[in-house]
């Protein structure tokens, strides 16, 4: 027998015949027992969720076992089982459509992970086909459980949309991303689709334009910023990186040779607008750290460019395969509040926790634990977390890491911090100033970037001094070459 609560509660033969259950008493506790297939429900908890939101008749326990009567003469009295305490609904969870689209959300977002958008198409659509209208629609008080399987569905169809635009579909997927984007106008990684299919049909200044709404409505209704993915995608339409549209003849003419092509790196990993500046025996000590060990701690002072160090170090490992599920970066720096830290990762990771208020709010943040759902999300794959600026919360990083590292044998944890994070089995790699050398080609880089023909060479002996003064640090070198727009180095 096969159930159906993704819509109007059903139960259907194997050869598609609906079975008549009953009332609406009836479909609410066969509802109740196909959420647990195969485990016991205690008489207590069915009474509550079949009787939710009415007073439960003075005889409960009698009046529940009327409508495990009424259940089994349509079922077959061993489908619905006696257990101790409670009852049961003799089944698989692959018998409830709601489990197989779990199992089946979960394969397809493996496979856009894995780079196979067809494969991730197919498995996505099967799981979306099982959805026949609201879900639980005959539980008296859906709303909470209900809020968590509608979130779910909305995952599912964004990373359908993610599919089309990696198979080229971006034109037919544009419609409905517009209109997801129109009912969820906070959710930045569906925002983010829509701003990609606008790029990849060709609609550049449109894509421009809804980053800027996203933007206007995240500062006005949250008092946040976008997130590293949305700005580094603002930063490529920036630069004119916009996908080939269908070309029209063109007249032959010599072939010009295709620039190389920099590997494309999965994961939230910011597009950077300035060159990188040395620090080569760095990185390379920095991925034989991560080689050899799960945690690595970037440790240096504030200013020392732990951060870009880090995300360079990580981008190039990620070119190089060591993480094929990509490098996901958490930046810690905005958070003040320690029990935020998992949220802040959870939405690095692209896993947001929706937030849920009123009757059963409560229950169900419990039973969705966000570092449960950290676990889910990371466990099985071979992926880099970047712990951006841990410092002020070192005991709440260091906490989530130990977890992670635990229960996530793929992942691989690259923090930057001022101190450790004391984890067993931590590296801790200290980044020291620049050289002197180095120092002046990031002054004499950055300087040009300010006053055109800058050089460091117009005034070396005064450039040494700078960078001494400022101790070699890069954040304090950058600053001071801005100043160049006025000022002599002198």
């Amino acid at each position: 027998m096969l159930y159906s609560v993704l819509g109007p509660t059903l139960a259907r033969t194997p050869d598609g015949t609906d079975v008549a259950v009953g009332g609406p008493r009836v479909r609410a506790l066969l509802t109740v027992l196909a959420l647990r297939a195969g485990r016991t429900v205690p008489v207590g908890e069915l009474v509550a969720e079949v009787w939710a939101g009415d007073e439960p008749p003075a005889d409960a326990v009698a009046a529940l076992q009327a409508l495990v009567g009424r259940l089994r003469k349509a079922l077959g009295r061993e489908r619905v089982l006696s257990a101790e305490g409670g009852y049961r609904l003799d089944a698989r969870p692959e018998d409830v459509d709601a489990r197989r689209f779990e199992r089946l959300t979960t394969e397809g977002a493996a496979a856009l992970g894995a780079g196979d958008p067809a494969r991730a198409a197919a498995l996505l659509d099967e799981a979306l086909g099982l959805w026949r209208g609201s879900a639980l629609a005959d539980l008296p008080d859906r709303d909470a459980e209900a809020a968590r399987w509608e979130a779910r569905r909305l995952d599912a169809r964004r990373a359908r949309l993610d599919a089309a635009l990696g198979l080229g579909a971006a034109p037919a997927a544009l419609p409905e991303l517009t209109s997801l984007c129109a009912a969820h106008p906070l959710d930045e990684p569906l925002q983010a689709l829509r701003i990609r299919a606008l790029r990849d049909t060709g609609r550049v200044a449109e894509a421009l334009v809804a980053y800027e709404s996203v933007r206007r409505a995240l500062a006005t209704r949250l008092g946040t910023d976008p997130s590293p993915a949305l700005r580094a995608l603002h930063a490529e339409l920036l630069a004119g990186a916009t996908a080939p549209g269908p070309a029209g003849p063109t007249a032959p003419g010599p072939a010009a040779a295709p620039p190389p092509e920099k590997p494309v790196v999965r994961g939230n990993l910011r597009a950077r607008l300035t060159s990188f500046v040395g620090r080569d025996e760095d990185i390379a000590a920095l991925q034989d750290d991560l080689r050899g060990a799960r945690l690595v701690t970037l440790l240096g002072p504030g200013g020392a460019g732990k951060t870009r160090l880090s995300q360079e170090a990580a981008e190039r490992g990620a070119a190089d395969g060591a993480w094929p599920d990509g490098v996901w970066v958490a930046e810690l720096a905005p958070v003040t509040d320690p029990e935020a830290v998992v949220d802040a990762v959870l939405a690095a990771v692209g896993a947001r926790e929706t937030v849920l208020r009123g009757a059963g709010a409560e229950e169900l943040r419990q039973a969705e634990d966000p570092v449960d759902r950290l676990v889910e999300r990371c466990a099985g794959r071979r992926m880099l977390l970047l712990l951006d600026n841990c410092e002020h919360l070192v005991a709440a990083a260091a906490a989530l890491a130990e977890t992670l590292l635990a229960r996530c044998p793929g992942l691989r944890v690259l923090a930057t911090s001022r101190e450790p994070l004391g984890v067993p089995g931590e590296v801790v790699r200290p980044l020291g100033p620049l050289p002197l050398g180095m120092a002046l080609r990031l002054l004499g880089e950055r300087g040009a970037a300010a006053r055109p023909g800058f050089s460091v060479g117009e005034g070396r002996g005064a450039a040494e001094e700078v960078c001494r003064r400022l101790d070699g640090l890069p954040l304090a070198i950058e600053l001071a070459a801005a100043r160049l727009r006025l000022l002599s180095v002198r």
